[in-house]
């Protein structure tokens, strides 16, 4: 019995304080494999064309199991099979050992419909499988959130946002419909002029309406390069201001984002789809070998403002290889060139693999030694945003990503009446406190999210919320979510979207 525990403490202690060999030696051969496998699995699917045909098939038992859970007495909500270690929320959500859980399988590109410029995919279809997929045809969705690993469903059910959302919005802005299958069995279609309360309340309800079984998203004509242009700030009112007028630009900017190195050194990139390159301007910055992204984007603080040629795909996926910056805080020389061209082809590690190997002592580490967190803001309250969060944390680089909110009807609309631009504010990364003081993740979190409330802003729900449920109504208008749940009889079927992103819901 000692021999065990003594091999467990050992294999604890390298876990915490050398988790890079086992990233490194086994994370990474396990997640270009699992990443094979998934490529060559749609890139058959797609040349068959057989998605199509199995998609009436899977949907039929997922409404099976429905009825099943209806025929069992109803007893518990029901919620997905997937596991939690696979989405992309850093939080290992408990609730699903509570609930019945609906087993759906819905993983495939269903149709690409060039004459009305759409695309139907299944649920669990990801970031990186559509943009393998439309990119050789000549053709892109409007926003195409940085992770690969980000699904479909996940993007419509929570929300994701881009570069190009300072014209097109949120994902939910470039969907044109959804399938569902709601509480009573039924499987139904939904669109702003077939059935538009529930249209417009399945985004962020966080699958506490039906079960999302295919979505129908505009497509646009891509082109092979984005030219990029590189904009140094040396000072938080210059950043903002660049910031704030690039974005204003929507004629004139295809993609807008901000990196913030400092509170008082950020770059600005602006970016354009381009049919060709100048010559000595390509930066092909997907390969292996490459620098990543962020420590490539710091040098225009040295060398000043420049333009070069990213290709389409490899723009769209630039965060991929280190997942923004968290990959450096797991190995910490990963951008080293020796290790880049030795290792950098196998880069990323999956998250759902980190998370499914993750101890105990390294879930509570990240849980009180680390923030994941996208505050969405006006545009107007940004520099104030940014000082609170300078001031309450200190992370590093900030990510800055401008998006047009229009005021459509659900959970997440301006105060006014009017649409207006908005601002992903995204903090990942160790807190950097005074010495001698101990970072409080709970009363950080909460006072941050107070100061976003009050600007009339929201927190994407992948990330940990300590809001108590009236304050979370708060902060998230819930009258046509609450009135699509009455008429559904969703409240028996499904928990309360609260009862499924707060800290509580996720830990217990």
């Amino acid at each position: 019995m000692g021999f065990p525990s003594v091999v467990d403490r050992v294999i604890e202690y390298i876990l915490i304080n050398y988790r890079w060999v086992f990233v490194c030696f086994f994370l990474l051969p396990a997640s270009l494999l699992y990443e094979i496998y998934n490529y060559g699995r749609n890139w058959i699917i797609v040349k068959l064309n057989s998605a199509p045909k199995l998609h009436h098939r899977k949907v039929q038992n997922v409404q099976k199991q429905v009825q099943n859970w209806r025929a069992s007495g109803m007893t518990v909500p029901m919620c997905t099979s997937r596991p939690g270690w696979q989405t992309m929320s850093l939080s290992k959500p408990k609730y699903k050992k509570k609930l019945w859980n609906i087993d759906i399988n819905l993983i495939d590109i269903l149709e690409i419909d060039v004459e009305k410029q759409t695309v139907r995919v299944e649920p669990l279809v990801t970031m990186g499988q559509l943009t393998a997929t439309l990119d050789p045809l000549g053709w892109t969705i409007p926003i195409v959130p940085e992770l690969d690993d980000l699904t479909v469903g996940g993007l419509i059910m929570g929300t994701g946002v881009e570069s190009s959302s300072h014209i097109y919005g949120l994902f939910q802005h470039i969907c044109v419909s959804y399938e569902l299958v709601l509480a009573d069995g039924s499987l139904v279609t939904c669109s702003k002029e077939s059935d538009p309360d529930l249209f417009y309340a399945v985004p962020w309800s966080y699958g506490t309406l039906g079960f999302l079984t295919a979505a129908v998203i505009r497509i646009i004509p891509a082109q092979k390069y984005v030219k990029l242009n590189y904009h140094p700030a040396y000072s938080l009112d210059d950043a903002v201001k660049v910031f704030e007028e690039q974005s204003m630009k929507k004629d004139e900017n295809d993609f807008v984002e901000g990196l913030l190195f400092s509170a008082d050194q950020a770059v600005i990139m602006t970016g354009n789809f381009s049919s060709t390159c100048e010559p000595g301007k390509l930066n092909e910055i997907g390969k292996w070998y490459k620098p990543w992204f962020f420590t490539h984007v710091r040098k225009a603080l040295e060398e000043g403002p420049g333009h070069e040629y990213i290709p389409l795909r490899e723009y769209y996926h630039r965060h991929t290889k280190p997942l923004f910056w968290e990959v450096e805080n797991i190995i910490p020389f990963g951008n080293n060139i020796i290790f880049r061209y030795l290792l950098g082809w196998m880069m990323p590690p999956k998250v759902s693999l980190l998370k499914v190997t993750e101890t105990k002592a390294i879930t509570n580490l990240y849980e009180n030694n680390h923030i994941i967190q996208d505050w969405l803001v006006p545009v107007k309250s940004l520099k104030e945003s940014l000082l609170n969060f300078h001031d309450a944390v200190q992370v590093y680089p900030v990510w800055l990503c401008p998006f047009n909110l229009p005021n459509d009807p659900g959970m997440v609309h301006p105060v006014g009446e009017r649409e207006e631009l908005y601002v992903d504010i995204g903090v990942y990364g160790v807190p950097k406190v005074p010495e001698g003081t101990k970072y409080h993740a709970v009363n950080t979190t909460r006072n941050l999210e107070d100061l976003v409330a009050k600007v009339g802003g929201f927190q994407m729900l992948y990330a940990d919320s300590y809001r108590t449920k009236e304050e979370f109504r708060q902060m998230f208008d819930h009258r046509l979510y609450d009135k699509m749940r009455d008429q559904l009889e969703c409240k028996k079927a499904f928990p309360d979207v609260y009862d499924k992103v707060s800290k509580q819901a996720r830990s217990h």
